[in-house]
Protein backbone atom coordinates (compact mmCIF):
# COMPACT_ATOMS: atom_id res chain seq x y z
CA UNK A 1 0.00 0.00 0.00
CA UNK A 2 1.55 3.54 -1.24
CA UNK A 3 0.98 6.72 0.48
CA UNK A 4 -0.33 9.16 -2.17
CA UNK A 5 -0.71 12.64 -2.10
CA UNK A 6 -3.49 13.11 -4.11
CA UNK A 7 -6.02 10.73 -2.23
CA UNK A 8 -7.75 12.75 1.17
CA UNK A 9 -4.64 14.21 2.13
CA UNK A 10 -2.98 16.14 -0.19
CA UNK A 11 0.71 16.12 2.28
CA UNK A 12 3.19 13.34 2.75
CA UNK A 13 3.89 12.96 6.55
CA UNK A 14 6.66 11.22 8.52
CA UNK A 15 4.37 9.70 10.36
CA UNK A 16 0.90 9.45 10.69
CA UNK A 17 -1.60 11.49 8.50
CA UNK A 18 -1.11 14.74 7.80
CA UNK A 19 -2.77 17.86 9.29
CA UNK A 20 -3.94 19.22 5.90
CA UNK A 21 -6.47 17.33 3.13
CA UNK A 22 -7.17 18.34 0.14
CA UNK A 23 -9.94 20.89 0.76
CA UNK A 24 -7.76 22.77 3.18
CA UNK A 25 -7.31 26.86 1.92
CA UNK A 26 -4.77 27.52 3.90
CA UNK A 27 -2.06 26.85 6.42
CA UNK A 28 -3.52 27.43 10.06
CA UNK A 29 -0.98 30.11 10.87
CA UNK A 30 -1.03 32.33 7.82
CA UNK A 31 -3.23 34.84 7.38
CA UNK A 32 -4.97 34.27 3.79
CA UNK A 33 -5.86 38.05 3.35
CA UNK A 34 -2.43 39.46 4.82
CA UNK A 35 -1.25 42.43 2.36
CA UNK A 36 1.46 42.43 -0.14
CA UNK A 37 3.67 45.47 0.19
CA UNK A 38 6.52 47.32 1.68
CA UNK A 39 9.98 46.48 2.40
CA UNK A 40 11.76 44.33 4.98
CA UNK A 41 15.14 45.28 5.89
CA UNK A 42 16.96 42.38 7.90
CA UNK A 43 20.75 42.73 9.76
CA UNK A 44 22.88 40.15 8.73
CA UNK A 45 26.66 39.78 10.78
CA UNK A 46 29.98 39.22 8.22
CA UNK A 47 29.97 39.01 4.74
CA UNK A 48 28.92 36.63 1.44
CA UNK A 49 30.85 35.50 -1.30
CA UNK A 50 28.39 33.38 -3.46
CA UNK A 51 24.87 32.94 -4.47
CA UNK A 52 24.92 29.47 -4.56
CA UNK A 53 23.77 27.98 -1.42
CA UNK A 54 24.08 24.23 -2.16
CA UNK A 55 27.71 24.62 -2.65
CA UNK A 56 30.63 23.67 0.07
CA UNK A 57 32.69 26.70 -1.60
CA UNK A 58 32.65 30.19 -0.15
CA UNK A 59 29.70 31.76 2.35
CA UNK A 60 26.04 32.03 0.39
CA UNK A 61 24.36 35.52 1.15
CA UNK A 62 21.47 35.21 3.42
CA UNK A 63 17.92 34.86 2.05
CA UNK A 64 18.43 32.39 -1.60
CA UNK A 65 16.05 29.87 0.40
CA UNK A 66 13.88 32.65 -0.64
CA UNK A 67 14.75 31.92 -4.38
CA UNK A 68 14.79 28.43 -4.65
CA UNK A 69 11.66 25.89 -4.75
CA UNK A 70 11.60 22.31 -3.58
CA UNK A 71 9.33 19.69 -4.20
CA UNK A 72 7.49 19.61 -1.86
CA UNK A 73 7.19 22.35 0.93
CA UNK A 74 7.90 21.48 4.90
CA UNK A 75 5.36 23.46 7.15
CA UNK A 76 5.81 24.06 10.85
CA UNK A 77 2.62 22.94 12.85
CA UNK A 78 3.73 19.66 12.04
CA UNK A 79 6.24 17.46 12.99
CA UNK A 80 7.60 16.47 9.54
CA UNK A 81 4.90 17.16 6.40
CA UNK A 82 5.75 17.96 3.00
CA UNK A 83 2.57 19.57 0.84
CA UNK A 84 3.12 19.53 -3.17
CA UNK A 85 4.68 22.47 -4.76
CA UNK A 86 6.86 21.69 -7.54
CA UNK A 87 5.62 18.11 -7.24
CA UNK A 88 1.29 18.02 -7.52
CA UNK A 89 1.92 14.74 -6.04
CA UNK A 90 3.93 11.96 -4.30
CA UNK A 91 3.74 7.89 -4.21
CA UNK A 92 5.56 6.22 -1.33
CA UNK A 93 5.14 2.76 -0.60
CA UNK A 94 4.72 0.98 2.73
CA UNK A 95 8.12 0.39 3.42
CA UNK A 96 8.96 3.18 1.67
CA UNK A 97 11.45 1.97 -0.28
CA UNK A 98 10.63 4.92 -3.43
CA UNK A 99 8.89 7.47 -4.23
CA UNK A 100 7.47 8.52 -7.42
CA UNK A 101 7.11 12.34 -7.77
CA UNK A 102 4.51 13.38 -10.23
CA UNK A 103 5.84 17.42 -11.34
CA UNK A 104 2.92 20.30 -11.49
CA UNK A 105 3.04 20.88 -15.18
CA UNK A 106 2.41 24.41 -14.00
CA UNK A 107 5.88 24.90 -11.99
CA UNK A 108 7.85 27.21 -14.11
CA UNK A 109 11.20 29.16 -13.89
CA UNK A 110 11.50 32.95 -13.68
CA UNK A 111 12.28 33.16 -17.09
CA UNK A 112 8.70 31.13 -17.92
CA UNK A 113 10.51 28.08 -18.87
CA UNK A 114 8.35 24.60 -17.25
CA UNK A 115 10.07 22.56 -14.86
CA UNK A 116 11.17 19.40 -15.84
CA UNK A 117 11.33 15.93 -14.80
CA UNK A 118 14.97 16.29 -16.36
CA UNK A 119 15.73 19.67 -14.45
CA UNK A 120 15.00 17.23 -11.03
CA UNK A 121 16.94 14.21 -12.06
CA UNK A 122 19.96 17.31 -13.17
CA UNK A 123 19.45 18.61 -9.68
CA UNK A 124 19.55 15.18 -7.69
CA UNK A 125 22.56 14.19 -9.82
CA UNK A 126 24.32 17.29 -9.23
CA UNK A 127 23.72 17.87 -5.28
CA UNK A 128 24.38 14.03 -4.81
CA UNK A 129 27.99 14.50 -6.15
CA UNK A 130 28.57 18.43 -5.57
CA UNK A 131 26.38 19.88 -3.24
CA UNK A 132 26.40 19.88 0.70
CA UNK A 133 27.51 17.07 2.63
CA UNK A 134 24.32 16.14 4.37
CA UNK A 135 22.52 16.05 0.94
CA UNK A 136 25.52 13.79 -0.34
CA UNK A 137 25.06 11.38 2.23
CA UNK A 138 21.31 11.01 1.45
CA UNK A 139 21.06 11.00 -1.94
CA UNK A 140 23.57 8.35 -2.18
CA UNK A 141 21.23 5.89 -0.95
CA UNK A 142 19.93 6.20 -4.32
CA UNK A 143 20.09 2.90 -6.14
CA UNK A 144 18.48 4.43 -9.02
CA UNK A 145 16.37 7.45 -10.57
CA UNK A 146 14.07 6.49 -13.49
CA UNK A 147 12.29 9.20 -15.82
CA UNK A 148 8.49 7.61 -16.78
CA UNK A 149 7.40 10.90 -18.88
CA UNK A 150 8.05 14.58 -19.17
CA UNK A 151 6.52 15.19 -15.72
CA UNK A 152 7.44 11.90 -13.62
CA UNK A 153 10.27 10.56 -11.86
CA UNK A 154 10.67 7.69 -10.12
CA UNK A 155 13.83 7.19 -6.79
CA UNK A 156 14.59 3.62 -5.71
CA UNK A 157 16.57 3.34 -2.31
CA UNK A 158 19.11 1.33 -1.82
CA UNK A 159 20.90 -0.49 1.36
CA UNK A 160 20.68 1.94 4.07
CA UNK A 161 17.35 3.85 3.79
CA UNK A 162 15.50 5.07 6.17
CA UNK A 163 12.03 6.00 6.89
CA UNK A 164 13.40 9.67 6.59
CA UNK A 165 15.17 8.97 3.44
CA UNK A 166 11.83 10.08 0.81
CA UNK A 167 10.69 12.55 2.79
CA UNK A 168 14.87 14.22 2.27
CA UNK A 169 14.29 13.61 -1.53
CA UNK A 170 10.80 15.37 -1.26
CA UNK A 171 12.55 17.89 0.05
CA UNK A 172 14.85 18.89 -3.16
CA UNK A 173 15.93 22.25 -4.43
CA UNK A 174 15.37 22.43 -8.10
CA UNK A 175 17.97 23.66 -10.36
CA UNK A 176 17.87 24.69 -14.26
CA UNK A 177 19.54 22.30 -15.73
CA UNK A 178 19.88 24.96 -19.11
CA UNK A 179 21.92 27.31 -16.61
CA UNK A 180 24.14 25.10 -14.70
CA UNK A 181 25.36 23.06 -17.57
CA UNK A 182 26.28 26.18 -19.49
CA UNK A 183 27.47 27.02 -16.77
CA UNK A 184 29.59 24.20 -16.68
CA UNK A 185 30.70 24.02 -20.02
CA UNK A 186 32.13 27.64 -19.57
CA UNK A 187 34.28 26.36 -17.22
CA UNK A 188 32.66 27.13 -14.25
CA UNK A 189 31.97 23.92 -12.12
CA UNK A 190 28.83 24.29 -9.61
CA UNK A 191 30.93 23.76 -6.78
CA UNK A 192 32.69 26.91 -7.39
CA UNK A 193 31.72 29.97 -6.04
CA UNK A 194 29.44 32.87 -7.90
CA UNK A 195 28.06 36.05 -8.07
CA UNK A 196 26.21 35.52 -11.29
CA UNK A 197 22.42 35.40 -11.06
CA UNK A 198 21.79 32.00 -11.60
CA UNK A 199 18.04 31.03 -13.39
CA UNK A 200 15.51 30.90 -10.39
CA UNK A 201 12.20 29.72 -9.45
CA UNK A 202 11.13 30.52 -5.77
CA UNK A 203 8.82 33.67 -4.84
CA UNK A 204 11.61 36.16 -4.75
CA UNK A 205 13.98 37.16 -7.08
CA UNK A 206 17.40 38.71 -6.93
CA UNK A 207 17.40 42.51 -7.69
CA UNK A 208 20.74 43.57 -6.57
CA UNK A 209 23.51 43.17 -4.37
CA UNK A 210 26.88 44.20 -2.95
CA UNK A 211 29.12 41.57 -2.05
CA UNK A 212 29.45 41.74 2.24
CA UNK A 213 27.10 44.79 2.03
CA UNK A 214 23.21 44.22 1.10
CA UNK A 215 21.73 41.73 -1.28
CA UNK A 216 17.93 42.62 -2.25
CA UNK A 217 15.35 40.25 -3.56
CA UNK A 218 11.89 41.25 -5.40
CA UNK A 219 9.19 39.30 -4.83
CA UNK A 220 7.47 37.69 -8.17
CA UNK A 221 4.45 39.27 -9.28
CA UNK A 222 3.24 36.03 -11.49
CA UNK A 223 4.74 33.50 -9.19
CA UNK A 224 3.32 30.71 -10.06
CA UNK A 225 2.43 28.63 -6.69
CA UNK A 226 0.87 31.66 -5.22
CA UNK A 227 -1.88 29.83 -4.62
CA UNK A 228 -1.06 26.73 -3.39
CA UNK A 229 -1.66 25.82 0.19
CA UNK A 230 1.64 26.00 1.60
CA UNK A 231 2.00 29.82 0.11
CA UNK A 232 -1.22 31.38 0.24
CA UNK A 233 -0.63 34.19 2.95
CA UNK A 234 3.07 34.17 2.73
CA UNK A 235 5.72 36.19 1.06
CA UNK A 236 3.82 39.38 1.77
CA UNK A 237 7.04 41.77 1.67
CA UNK A 238 7.44 43.10 -2.17
CA UNK A 239 11.24 43.52 -1.08
CA UNK A 240 13.48 41.75 1.86
CA UNK A 241 17.05 43.42 2.11
CA UNK A 242 19.90 42.05 3.85
CA UNK A 243 21.82 44.84 5.26
CA UNK A 244 25.26 43.06 6.30
CA UNK A 245 27.53 44.38 9.53
CA UNK A 246 30.70 43.48 11.05
CA UNK A 247 28.93 42.80 14.25
CA UNK A 248 26.02 42.10 16.50
CA UNK A 249 26.62 46.13 17.92
CA UNK A 250 26.91 47.87 15.19
CA UNK A 251 23.52 45.87 13.81
CA UNK A 252 21.78 46.68 16.85
CA UNK A 253 22.65 50.22 16.71
CA UNK A 254 21.33 50.05 12.97
CA UNK A 255 18.04 48.97 14.26
CA UNK A 256 17.45 51.77 16.49
CA UNK A 257 17.47 53.72 14.23
CA UNK A 258 15.52 52.26 11.59
CA UNK A 259 17.95 51.58 9.09
CA UNK A 260 16.88 48.15 9.56
CA UNK A 261 13.29 47.06 10.65
CA UNK A 262 13.16 43.94 12.52
CA UNK A 263 15.38 41.94 14.66
CA UNK A 264 15.56 38.92 16.05
CA UNK A 265 17.26 38.85 19.64
CA UNK A 266 18.86 35.64 20.68
CA UNK A 267 20.60 37.43 24.00
CA UNK A 268 17.83 37.01 26.51
CA UNK A 269 19.83 39.40 28.76
CA UNK A 270 19.90 42.05 26.14
CA UNK A 271 16.42 41.48 25.22
CA UNK A 272 15.81 42.41 29.12
CA UNK A 273 18.19 45.41 29.58
CA UNK A 274 18.45 46.70 26.02
CA UNK A 275 15.35 47.73 24.57
CA UNK A 276 14.42 50.44 26.06
CA UNK A 277 15.00 53.02 23.88
CA UNK A 278 12.80 56.12 22.14
CA UNK A 279 11.28 54.27 19.58
CA UNK A 280 10.28 51.56 21.86
CA UNK A 281 8.56 53.36 24.56
CA UNK A 282 7.13 55.35 21.81
CA UNK A 283 5.72 52.09 20.95
CA UNK A 284 6.76 52.55 17.28
CA UNK A 285 8.99 49.65 17.67
CA UNK A 286 6.75 46.56 19.08
CA UNK A 287 8.45 43.89 21.07
CA UNK A 288 7.30 40.46 21.02
CA UNK A 289 8.03 37.40 22.82
CA UNK A 290 6.66 34.32 21.41
CA UNK A 291 6.64 31.30 22.96
CA UNK A 292 7.18 27.89 21.02
CA UNK A 293 7.40 24.31 20.85
CA UNK A 294 10.07 23.10 19.20
CA UNK A 295 13.64 21.55 20.59
CA UNK A 296 15.89 24.88 21.82
CA UNK A 297 19.61 24.67 20.37
CA UNK A 298 21.43 22.66 23.36
CA UNK A 299 23.97 25.33 23.89
CA UNK A 300 26.59 23.78 26.19
CA UNK A 301 30.67 23.82 27.26
CA UNK A 302 31.34 20.44 25.30
CA UNK A 303 33.93 17.93 26.35
CA UNK A 304 36.64 17.14 23.86
CA UNK A 305 36.40 13.45 25.26
CA UNK A 306 39.40 12.48 22.95
CA UNK A 307 41.73 13.90 24.73
CA UNK A 308 42.39 13.95 28.64
CA UNK A 309 41.31 15.01 31.29
CA UNK A 310 38.05 14.93 30.02
CA UNK A 311 38.16 11.13 28.46
CA UNK A 312 37.49 10.68 32.11
CA UNK A 313 33.56 11.06 33.22
CA UNK A 314 34.50 11.63 36.53
CA UNK A 315 36.35 14.33 35.84
CA UNK A 316 33.25 15.87 33.69
CA UNK A 317 30.82 15.04 36.69
CA UNK A 318 33.02 17.38 38.60
CA UNK A 319 33.41 20.08 36.68
CA UNK A 320 30.08 20.12 35.91
CA UNK A 321 29.42 20.96 39.61
CA UNK A 322 31.74 23.63 39.78
CA UNK A 323 29.50 25.58 37.48
CA UNK A 324 27.12 28.52 38.80
CA UNK A 325 24.06 28.27 36.53
CA UNK A 326 21.85 30.80 38.90
CA UNK A 327 24.54 33.54 39.38
CA UNK A 328 24.49 33.26 35.48
CA UNK A 329 21.07 33.49 34.97
CA UNK A 330 20.99 36.40 37.52
CA UNK A 331 23.73 38.70 36.88
CA UNK A 332 24.54 38.12 33.39
CA UNK A 333 20.82 37.61 32.08
CA UNK A 334 18.64 39.25 34.12
CA UNK A 335 16.80 35.68 35.24
CA UNK A 336 15.42 35.22 31.88
CA UNK A 337 17.16 31.49 31.06
CA UNK A 338 15.89 28.10 32.23
CA UNK A 339 18.35 25.30 32.45
CA UNK A 340 19.23 22.83 30.01
CA UNK A 341 18.45 19.30 31.18
CA UNK A 342 18.69 17.24 28.04
CA UNK A 343 19.59 16.90 24.71
CA UNK A 344 16.46 18.26 23.43
CA UNK A 345 14.91 20.77 25.36
CA UNK A 346 11.62 22.70 25.23
CA UNK A 347 10.21 19.57 23.46
CA UNK A 348 8.09 16.56 23.78
CA UNK A 349 11.67 14.71 23.13
CA UNK A 350 13.61 15.50 26.21
CA UNK A 351 13.24 12.55 28.70
CA UNK A 352 11.37 12.70 32.49
CA UNK A 353 10.85 11.23 34.91
CA UNK A 354 11.74 6.98 34.91
CA UNK A 355 11.70 5.48 31.60
CA UNK A 356 8.50 3.88 30.35
CA UNK A 357 8.24 0.83 29.48
CA UNK A 358 8.53 1.44 25.37
CA UNK A 359 11.90 3.23 27.07
CA UNK A 360 13.02 0.65 28.68
CA UNK A 361 12.26 -1.86 25.73
CA UNK A 362 14.60 0.61 23.72
CA UNK A 363 17.31 0.32 26.67
CA UNK A 364 16.96 -3.04 27.91
CA UNK A 365 19.14 -4.64 24.49
CA UNK A 366 22.11 -2.91 26.43
CA UNK A 367 21.55 -3.19 29.64
CA UNK A 368 24.56 -4.61 30.05
CA UNK A 369 26.66 -2.09 28.54
CA UNK A 370 24.83 0.84 30.18
CA UNK A 371 25.24 2.81 33.61
CA UNK A 372 22.94 1.85 35.87
CA UNK A 373 21.56 5.45 36.20
CA UNK A 374 20.41 5.64 32.50
CA UNK A 375 17.26 3.10 34.07
CA UNK A 376 16.35 5.69 36.50
CA UNK A 377 15.41 8.83 37.22
CA UNK A 378 16.51 11.80 34.23
CA UNK A 379 19.73 13.49 34.53
CA UNK A 380 19.30 16.42 36.61
CA UNK A 381 21.86 19.77 36.69
CA UNK A 382 23.17 20.83 39.64
CA UNK A 383 21.97 23.63 41.66
CA UNK A 384 23.89 26.49 43.48
CA UNK A 385 21.37 28.68 45.04
CA UNK A 386 23.49 29.75 48.11
CA UNK A 387 26.73 29.48 49.48
CA UNK A 388 25.86 26.09 51.80
CA UNK A 389 25.17 24.46 48.35
CA UNK A 390 27.76 26.27 46.62
CA UNK A 391 30.33 24.57 49.24
CA UNK A 392 28.58 21.18 49.10
CA UNK A 393 29.24 20.38 45.31
CA UNK A 394 32.87 21.70 45.42
CA UNK A 395 33.41 19.14 48.19
CA UNK A 396 31.59 16.38 45.98
CA UNK A 397 33.71 17.62 43.00
CA UNK A 398 37.13 17.48 45.08
CA UNK A 399 36.37 14.05 45.82
CA UNK A 400 35.93 12.84 42.59
CA UNK A 401 39.03 15.06 41.16
CA UNK A 402 40.73 13.06 43.56
CA UNK A 403 39.43 9.99 42.82
CA UNK A 404 40.54 10.06 39.47
CA UNK A 405 44.47 11.51 40.67
CA UNK A 406 43.35 15.10 40.79
CA UNK A 407 45.15 15.80 44.26
CA UNK A 408 45.95 19.77 45.45
CA UNK A 409 49.46 20.69 45.53
CA UNK A 410 50.69 24.13 46.42
CA UNK A 411 47.18 25.74 45.37
CA UNK A 412 48.03 23.89 41.81
CA UNK A 413 45.11 20.48 40.92
CA UNK A 414 48.41 17.56 39.77
CA UNK A 415 48.23 14.34 38.88
CA UNK A 416 51.42 12.45 37.64
CA UNK A 417 53.40 15.98 38.49
CA UNK A 418 51.32 17.86 35.55
CA UNK A 419 48.67 20.51 36.26
CA UNK A 420 44.93 20.06 35.59
CA UNK A 421 45.61 22.93 32.89
CA UNK A 422 43.54 23.13 29.51
CA UNK A 423 42.05 25.89 26.62
CA UNK A 424 38.39 26.58 26.55
CA UNK A 425 38.29 27.85 22.71
CA UNK A 426 35.61 30.35 22.17
CA UNK A 427 34.39 31.87 18.75
CA UNK A 428 32.28 34.71 19.43
CA UNK A 429 33.47 37.46 21.51
CA UNK A 430 30.12 37.51 23.34
CA UNK A 431 30.95 34.18 25.05
CA UNK A 432 33.98 35.14 27.15
CA UNK A 433 31.98 36.65 30.07
CA UNK A 434 30.36 33.69 31.29
CA UNK A 435 33.24 31.66 30.27
CA UNK A 436 35.08 34.24 32.87
CA UNK A 437 32.85 33.65 35.22
CA UNK A 438 33.42 29.74 35.05
CA UNK A 439 37.15 30.01 34.69
CA UNK A 440 37.14 31.46 38.40
CA UNK A 441 35.12 28.64 39.65
CA UNK A 442 37.68 26.37 38.30
CA UNK A 443 40.32 28.68 39.77
CA UNK A 444 39.36 28.03 43.01
CA UNK A 445 39.54 24.47 42.68
CA UNK A 446 43.41 24.85 41.68
CA UNK A 447 42.65 24.40 37.82
CA UNK A 448 43.69 26.91 35.34
CA UNK A 449 41.92 27.71 32.36
CA UNK A 450 43.14 29.35 29.40
CA UNK A 451 40.16 31.20 27.17
CA UNK A 452 40.92 31.61 23.41
CA UNK A 453 38.97 33.58 21.27
CA UNK A 454 39.26 33.31 17.65
CA UNK A 455 37.60 35.05 14.53
CA UNK A 456 34.71 32.84 13.19
CA UNK A 457 37.32 31.02 9.92
CA UNK A 458 39.85 29.92 12.24
CA UNK A 459 37.29 29.22 15.00
CA UNK A 460 35.10 26.66 12.32
CA UNK A 461 38.53 25.13 11.15
CA UNK A 462 39.38 24.32 14.64
CA UNK A 463 35.97 22.77 15.62
CA UNK A 464 35.73 20.40 12.56
CA UNK A 465 39.26 19.24 13.16
CA UNK A 466 38.07 18.72 16.75
CA UNK A 467 41.16 20.24 17.59
CA UNK A 468 39.95 21.92 21.25
CA UNK A 469 39.67 20.80 24.94
CA UNK A 470 36.56 22.41 25.50
CA UNK A 471 34.60 24.82 23.52
CA UNK A 472 31.05 26.77 23.98
CA UNK A 473 29.48 25.69 21.19
CA UNK A 474 25.63 23.96 20.45
CA UNK A 475 23.48 21.39 18.59
CA UNK A 476 20.82 21.54 17.11
CA UNK A 477 17.69 19.08 16.97
CA UNK A 478 13.87 19.14 15.19
CA UNK A 479 10.89 17.90 16.44
CA UNK A 480 11.26 15.25 13.86
CA UNK A 481 14.92 14.12 14.49
CA UNK A 482 16.59 11.51 11.95
CA UNK A 483 19.53 10.76 10.08
CA UNK A 484 21.37 13.78 11.91
CA UNK A 485 21.85 12.03 15.15
CA UNK A 486 24.13 9.34 13.91
CA UNK A 487 26.40 12.41 12.94
CA UNK A 488 26.20 14.00 15.87
CA UNK A 489 26.50 10.64 18.29
CA UNK A 490 27.99 8.58 16.36
CA UNK A 491 31.93 6.71 16.83
CA UNK A 492 31.84 7.23 12.79
CA UNK A 493 31.45 10.72 13.09
CA UNK A 494 33.63 11.12 15.93
CA UNK A 495 36.88 10.01 13.68
CA UNK A 496 35.34 12.53 10.84
CA UNK A 497 36.12 15.95 10.46
CA UNK A 498 33.68 18.58 9.59
CA UNK A 499 31.24 16.63 11.38
CA UNK A 500 29.00 17.57 14.36
CA UNK A 501 30.01 15.03 16.90
CA UNK A 502 32.40 17.84 18.91
CA UNK A 503 32.42 15.57 21.90
CA UNK A 504 33.79 12.86 20.57
CA UNK A 505 31.01 10.31 22.07
CA UNK A 506 31.36 6.62 21.23
CA UNK A 507 29.32 4.02 22.57
CA UNK A 508 27.83 0.79 20.46
CA UNK A 509 24.73 1.52 22.14
CA UNK A 510 24.29 5.10 21.11
CA UNK A 511 25.40 4.01 17.71
CA UNK A 512 22.47 1.06 17.38
CA UNK A 513 19.44 3.80 18.71
CA UNK A 514 20.83 7.05 16.67
CA UNK A 515 20.52 5.10 13.61
CA UNK A 516 17.15 3.38 14.90
CA UNK A 517 15.21 7.14 15.12
CA UNK A 518 14.91 7.32 11.61
CA UNK A 519 13.75 3.98 11.06
CA UNK A 520 10.71 4.70 13.53
CA UNK A 521 7.36 3.33 12.07
CA UNK A 522 5.34 5.62 14.85
CA UNK A 523 5.39 8.96 16.01
CA UNK A 524 5.10 7.18 19.52
CA UNK A 525 8.18 4.58 18.42
CA UNK A 526 10.21 8.06 17.34
CA UNK A 527 9.74 9.79 20.72
CA UNK A 528 10.57 6.53 22.94
CA UNK A 529 14.02 6.11 20.95
CA UNK A 530 14.63 9.45 21.15
CA UNK A 531 13.95 9.81 24.61
CA UNK A 532 16.16 6.77 25.41
CA UNK A 533 19.08 8.38 23.80
CA UNK A 534 18.51 11.51 25.84
CA UNK A 535 19.07 9.48 29.28
CA UNK A 536 22.22 7.79 27.69
CA UNK A 537 23.71 11.21 26.71
CA UNK A 538 22.74 13.09 29.73
CA UNK A 539 24.31 10.71 31.64
CA UNK A 540 27.03 10.19 30.04
CA UNK A 541 27.83 13.76 31.01
CA UNK A 542 29.75 15.20 27.92
CA UNK A 543 28.73 18.54 28.19
CA UNK A 544 27.86 21.31 30.91
CA UNK A 545 24.70 22.14 29.67
CA UNK A 546 23.89 25.93 29.83
CA UNK A 547 20.10 27.62 29.12
CA UNK A 548 17.36 27.86 26.67
CA UNK A 549 14.63 30.86 26.70
CA UNK A 550 11.29 28.48 24.95
CA UNK A 551 10.88 32.06 23.45
CA UNK A 552 11.60 33.83 19.81
CA UNK A 553 12.48 37.53 20.53
CA UNK A 554 11.95 39.95 18.02
CA UNK A 555 11.87 43.53 17.51
CA UNK A 556 10.17 45.39 14.69
CA UNK A 557 9.18 48.69 13.20
CA UNK A 558 5.63 49.36 12.91
CA UNK A 559 3.51 49.12 10.65
CA UNK A 560 5.15 45.56 10.03
CA UNK A 561 2.64 42.81 11.81
CA UNK A 562 2.27 39.22 12.07
CA UNK A 563 -0.41 36.44 12.87
CA UNK A 564 -1.70 35.74 16.22
CA UNK A 565 -1.19 32.04 15.60
CA UNK A 566 1.99 30.66 15.90
CA UNK A 567 3.21 27.44 15.23
CA UNK A 568 4.90 24.68 16.74
CA UNK A 569 8.24 25.50 15.31
CA UNK A 570 8.10 29.46 16.48
CA UNK A 571 7.87 32.11 14.38
CA UNK A 572 7.19 32.18 10.65
CA UNK A 573 8.97 34.96 9.15
CA UNK A 574 6.98 34.35 5.61
CA UNK A 575 4.24 35.08 6.70
CA UNK A 576 4.42 38.52 8.12
CA UNK A 577 3.68 41.81 6.45
CA UNK A 578 3.47 45.35 6.74
CA UNK A 579 -0.08 46.92 7.40
CA UNK A 580 0.32 49.88 4.79
CA UNK A 581 2.99 50.38 1.78
CA UNK A 582 6.25 51.70 3.14
CA UNK A 583 9.58 52.36 1.47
Amino acid sequence: MAQETENQYSGLAMHGKPKYNTEATHIDYANPDSPKGGTLRIAEIGTFDTLNPYSIKGKAAKGLNLTYDRLMARVWDEPFTMYPLIAKKAVVPEDRSSITIDLNTDACFHDGSPITADDVIFSFETLRDHGRPNMRNIYRLVESVEKRGKTVIHFSFGEGYDQETAMIIAMMPVLSKKYWAARAEQGKPFDSTTLDKPLLNGPYRIVEFDPGRRIVYERVPDYWAADLLTNVGHHNFERIVYEYYRDDGVAFEAFKTGNTNLRREWDAGRWASSYDFPAAREQKVKLDSLTHGRPERVRAFIFNTRRAPFDDIRVRKAFDLLFDFEWANENLFHGQYKRIESFFPNSELAATGEPDEMQQGVLQAWGDVLPPEVFGPTYKAPVSTGPEQIRANMRTADALLKEAGWVVENGKRMKDGQPLHFEILLGAPGDEKLTLHFKRALEKMGITPTIRVLDSAAYRGRLNEYDFDMTLYFWRSSLSPGTEQILYWGCDAAKEPARWNFAGICSEAIDSISQSIANAKSRESLVAHVRALDRILTHGHYMIPLYYAGKDYVAYWDPINHPENIPLYGMVLETWWMDQKTP
